[in-house]
């Protein structure tokens, strides 16, 4: 059965705020349909790229997710108005009356969150100034913004750390600048693409990030009038221009929500069609699915995942930036992988700390060791510095029901899979981080069949 809050049945609130605890009775298979809308990680940057523009901008398949309210309130504390559009999911953005925003306001509406960062080239080149606090996020590994500051100043801004916060200027405005990323970082990437594009001059940046929601922020921002062109070997190179106007764009969608709910279908032997998800943006996940004994099949207007009924086969992971395996894959493949028939080794290669998710696992009842060493793979940048990066899975090994503690984004949503699949009842809390990225999960799991009630 399902019990319902009254947040949970308006499936136009992500349910995380006021919902704080469900109880699942696992074991069985979810089966049905479940839509998409846009990638957290494309359009919470989609939305602060509409500050740069001189006239409003219209954003589609705008998941209503805490991190967009998160990013929606910085937006309207700096004087951008918001406004929800006729389609569901689409939002509007008029930046024409940009303003400076106080700590206090930053702070209280960023809550955790880093994107006030991504911020800063923007209202630099609209205000001449910008203000952030300390940042947070998702407990993961190192994520320090000691690059991005470093970057800003490349472009010529004035970077002074205050009690407060960071409170950056540039009276002589930007300038194109070259950077060269040690890492292909996906946030250091948009930072240079958002700050950029107003620059005047060139900038190269080498070393970039390519993710899908890299390109498609690109794509955003040529649409707006920006010259950037991207080479084969990792190379961006941006003119700047003097104006940039709004745009209109359908956000892409969201891959890393796509495989969550592809291995919930594997590893509870279920079935689910996943509306909106495409073959290009999943080319390397359909892979491993595949080779672990998963089926699927692609239609014009998603993808169908299944558990073919047959033991699940054995692999060697190892995570990448695009286009690799993407970490964000991994946590939830891995509780599907507690039931293939052999060892599986999973290799992290982006986050340092990204298995701390597997104690709760164990306590379940998988059998998964973790270890300092870069197993089955290239030695990695994490080797030799004492990281758990390294996973070895042994299976089959049945799950039971246990107490779970939701730690962050990605490893809680693989808590709720493992939850899913064992025997007997879970107590999963903390599930509000869950909101910040997959839109109204409580309605989805409702429509495939699950079992749960809700505690607030």
């Amino acid at each position: 059965m399902n019990t319902l809050g009254e947040d949970a049945r308006n499936h136009g609130t992500a349910v995380g705020l006021s919902v704080d605890q469900i109880t699942i009775n696992g074991g069985k298979p979810l089966r049905g349909r479940i839509e998409l809308k846009g990638a957290k990680n494309l359009v919470t940057k989609a939305m602060v790229a509409a500050v740069l523009g001189e006239t409003p901008s219209v954003l589609k398949d705008v998941p209503n997710i805490s991190d967009v309210r998160i990013v929606r309130g910085l937006l309207e504390v700096h004087g951008v108005r918001v406004v929800e559009g006729l389609e569901e999911g689409e939002l509007i953005f008029d930046p024409s009356n940009v303003e400076s925003a106080h700590f206090a306001d930053i702070d209280a509406h960023a809550g955790s969150s880093r994107i006030p960062i991504l911020f800063c080239g923007p209202l630099l080149h609209r205000l001449g100034e910008a203000f952030i606090p300390d940042l947070g996020g998702c407990r993961i590994g190192d994520r320090p913004i000691d690059f991005h500051l470093e970057v800003l100043r490349k472009f010529g801004a004035i970077v002074e750390k205050l009690p407060s916060g960071i409170r950056m200027s540039a009276p002589n405005g930007l300038k194109g600048a070259k950077v060269e990323l040690p890492y292909p970082s996906v946030g250091a990437t948009e930072q240079v693409l958002l700050t950029a594009v107003r620059a005047e001059g060139i900038t190269e940046l080498k070393g970039a990030a390519i993710e899908p929601e890299i390109m498609d922020l690109i794509n955003i921002l040529q649409k707006m009038g920006a010259i950037i062109t991207v080479d084969t070997d990792r190379v961006i190179r941006i003119e700047g221009v003097e104006r940039l106007d709004g745009y209109t764009h359908r956000a892409l969608f969201d891959r890393n929500e796509a495989a969550s709910w592809a291995s919930a279908a594997l590893a509870t032997d279920g079935d689910i069609f996943v509306g909106g998800a495409r073959q290009s943006e999943m080319l390397t996940f359909l892979n491993v699915f595949r080779k672990v004994g998963g089926q699927f099949e692609i239609h014009d207007d998603g993808i169908r995942f299944w558990h073919p009924g047959t033991p699940l086969n054995p692999v060697f992971i190892e995570t990448d930036v695009h286009p690799g395996f993407m970490t964000d894959w991994q946590q939830p493949l891995v509780v599907a992988l507690t039931q293939a028939h052999g060892v599986s080794i999973v290799h992290e290669t982006v986050y340092e700390q990204r298995f701390g998710f597997v104690d709760a696992l164990v306590e379940m009842g998988a059998e998964i060791q973790v270890h300092k060493d870069c197993l089955g793979g290239q030695a990695c940048r994490f080797g030799q510095r004492n990281f758990q990066h390294s996973a070895i899975i042994s299976g089959p090994r049945k799950l039971h029901g246990a107490d779970i503690e939701v730690p962050d984004l990605r490893g809680g949503f693989s808590h709720l899979i493992a939850a899913l699949s064992a025997e007997g009842p879970s107590t999963v809390s903390n599930v509000g981080i869950i909101a910040r990225g997959y839109e109204n999960f409580i309605g989805k799991l409702q429509q495939l069949g699950a079992d749960f009630v809700l505690e607030g």
